[in-house]
């Protein structure tokens, strides 16, 4: 594709091309995140000041803002040094005292002579039961009234640039918007009553009343859309980009799969067998599978994995699956083992810790097609590791893994299908916006045999009851998660550190059942942690949330999570969801330290109410925003300026469909609205996917 469109260069030049910013405020501005004008367009008033004419202050609100014309009765100059000059004015029902400190005498005259009637803008106050401004914002002559706008609209400000700088640069861009084609679909516009791009922007920054900063305001969600728009048509492109690349048709006979589902004492629940039946439809096609399963802790997740990973073995090819840490991938070894005995295929891991000699011999078998499924950690993908035919890979990826990683392992020319696995529950909207170049499997069920977890709350300072109940429990065989928030002491923050926990719960339970496991241990001394308390060595394993994913031990019944109120929502939910996984029936204890805030008492009550994880993450969403929820950082979620994906969602979900069904119209983005689509990822800085149009 070619460079960025002519049109588009003035919104593009360098910040001190607007009249009025020097190098020094350009810098200030950059540290707002404004490189460009165009930056500006997307930097939207967050507040606005009614500046309308008032007949008078009677009925006004102490605190509000008044534009009043009045008469100017006495100069009172100030009574001694440091002390405020007062002018006396009268709006034509009360009197009104404006108040100046360090004011010369003489300005003052100047500004408001005696017996003159002026114009005057500012926030009233009441002193003594006397309506007063200190500092009116604005004196006019009454003939210049028409100067000031009606509703002024308030900027967020940085170190270096005040509001009002960012107002007048703003406008400056606002006069460099150009005539741009329409990129939305017509009828979507229409529908929604959303106006042109230009009158969008223009009336977002000159908002006329509180009503118009509010999400559904027609111009913020015409602009909250685009950026919806624009980062659904980066995934849309990436994800006709897979489908395009070579793929190739992976058609399963059923054996298999049949001889593992007739070992199990169970049959799959009606969520695994749709999702089973999305996976062999996507690999039977002649595109590359590009797909999301998303199932709580506990959903089955696992055997549906594996009956892709048969089906690429059924057909005469290999599978692999990638977990984000070597424990994590061992663990997924250990839980496939049993169901590829009762297929009679070979699994084996690759880890980094394989002695050279083993390691090669892997490596022969893997290339010679002798090891039919791999496990392993990213390092399944370096240069000496070749399979025979490699048909699908899984990636486990708990958020280790974003858009970009995604879209680099495409690039390895890996033509296998691929499927990435989560654990955590993402709300719709969060899903959309990491995983839109994806197809979206979702188990939302729970197999027969998972017993409830009953969960309580309990104020810290009955923390001895909880040590006497846990030994009870470790009498009759049980073990225990107690999960601690920090490593160390902070003098800072107030929270039990695993290391006091550790030592006193020796003293309380005895020295060789206790077992410690924090993520500032080295690798080989976490896992001898984890193994002791696997093979039931430890019955208590004290633990910061390195344990949080994937940790899979039966026996282990009890759930202790200290100082609970300092989680979040689905941390907890992810931390609860390591017991229940036996047959003993399992307690989440959460302690917490009273008196609990309003988000912590919402936040404990509702992991009370429910073990459903998609509520309890649509919930998380709603308290803590997008970027907390998944941290921004390394979700691969786009930030937006104006958009909002708790609020917005349905939005998010209208821009998923209309991108995806526009690259099915107009694959090559050629006719009028895809050439107007082209021109709007270039204002919009999506890189990505004009990289991809290039390429395409």
């Amino acid at each position: 594709m070619s460079g960025r469109p002519a049109v588009l260069f003035p919104l593009f030049a360098g910040l001190a091309s607007l009249p009025g910013v020097g190098p020094k405020t350009a810098r200030a501005f950059e540290a707002l995140g404004i490189e460009a004008p165009r930056d500006l367009l997307f930097l939207l008033p967050h507040s606005v000041i009614d500046r309308r004419l008032r007949p008078g202050v009677t009925g006004a609100a102490p605190g509000t803002v008044v534009t009043l014309a009045v008469e100017v009765l006495e100069h009172l100059p100030a009574r001694r040094r440091g002390a405020p000059a007062r002018v006396r004015v009268h709006d034509g029902q009360v009197e009104i005292t404006l108040v100046f400190f360090h004011a010369r005498p003489a300005w003052l005259e100047a500004q408001l002579p005696l017996g003159e009637r002026r114009v005057i803008s500012g926030k009233l106050e009441v002193f003594e039961g006397r309506a007063q401004i200190a500092h009116p914002d604005h004196i006019l002559p009454l003939d210049a009234a028409g100067d000031l706008p009606e509703f002024e609209p308030i900027y967020p400000a940085g170190a270096g640039v005040s509001p009002r700088q960012v107002a007048r640069a703003a406008q400056e861009a606002l006069s460099r918007v150009p005539d741009l084609p329409e990129w939305i679909d017509p009828a979507l516009k229409a529908r929604e009553g959303w106006p042109d791009w230009t009158a969008a922007l223009r009336g977002a920054h000159a908002p006329r009343g509180l009503d118009a900063l509010a999400a559904h305001a027609p111009a913020r969600a015409r602009l909250a859309y685009d950026e919806f728009f624009a980062h659904q048509m980066t995934l849309a492109l990436a994800r006709a980009k897979v489908r395009r690349s070579r793929g190739r048709s992976t058609v399963g006979t059923g054996a298999l799969r049949d001889k593992v589902l007739n070992s199990l004492p169970y049959r799959p629940t009606g969520a695994q067998e749709r999702a089973m039946a999305e996976i062999a439809a996507d690999m039977v096609a002649p595109h590359r599978m590009n797909r999301l399963l998303q199932g709580d802790v506990g959903a089955g997740k696992t055997l549906v994995a594996f009956g892709a990973l048969l089906t690429a073995v059924e057909a005469g090819g290999q599978g692999a699956m990638m977990a984000p840490t070597e424990i994590l991938a061992r663990q997924h070894f250990d839980g496939l083992a049993p169901l590829a005995a009762a297929a009679g295929i070979r699994l084996e891991i690759l880890t980094g810790r394989d002695r050279k000699a083993e390691r090669a011999a892997k490596l022969a078998d893997l290339a010679a097609g002798r090891i039919e499924v791999l496990v392993g950690t990213h390092a399944l993908f370096q240069k000496d590791v070749e399979f025979q035919d490699l048909r699908l890979v899984i990636i486990d990826e708990q958020h280790r893994f974003g858009v970009a990683q995604r879209m680099e392992l495409a690039q390895k020319g890996v033509a296998a299908d691929v499927l990435v696995m989560t654990a955590t529950p993402i709300p719709r909207s969060l899903a959309l916006a990491q995983c839109g170049d994806m197809d979206i499997s979702v188990l939302d069920e729970k197999p027969p045999g998972r017993k409830p977890v009953q969960t309580a709350l309990i104020p810290d300072d009955r923390i001895g009851e909880v040590v006497a109940h846990l030994a009870r429990a470790m009498a009759e065989g049980r073990q225990a998660y107690w999960v601690c928030p920090l490593v160390e002491e902070s003098e800072v923050v107030d929270l039990s550190s695993a290391e006091d926990r550790f030592a006193q719960l020796r003293k309380d339970l005895g020295e060789g059942v206790v077992g410690l496991v924090h993520g500032q241990m080295a690798g080989p001394e976490k896992d001898a942690a984890m193994a002791d308390f696997v093979v039931g060595k430890t019955r208590v394993l004290v633990a910061t949330t390195v344990i949080e994913v994937g940790v899979n031990v039966p026996a282990a019944s009890i759930m202790v999570i200290e100082r609970a109120e300092t989680f979040g929502l689905a941390q907890l939910h992810q931390l609860r969801g390591r017991v229940g996984r036996g047959e003993a029936a399992s307690t989440c204890l959460l302690l917490y330290r009273a008196p609990l805030n309003e988000t912590g008492r919402r936040r404990l009550a509702i992991l009370r109410e429910t073990e459903d994880g998609f509520r309890i993450a649509e919930e998380d969403l709603a308290m803590r925003g997008a970027g907390d929820v998944i941290g921004t950082a390394q979700s691969g979620l786009p930030r937006f300026r104006i958009a909002d994906l708790e609020r917005q969602a349905g939005l998010m979900a209208i821009a998923q469909k209309d991108a995806r069904k526009l690259l099915a119209d107009d694959p090559e983005l050629a006719g009028p609205r895809g050439r107007a689509v082209r021109d709007f990822l270039w204002l919009m800085r999506q890189d990505r996917a004009i990289a991809l149009i290039g390429v395409g």
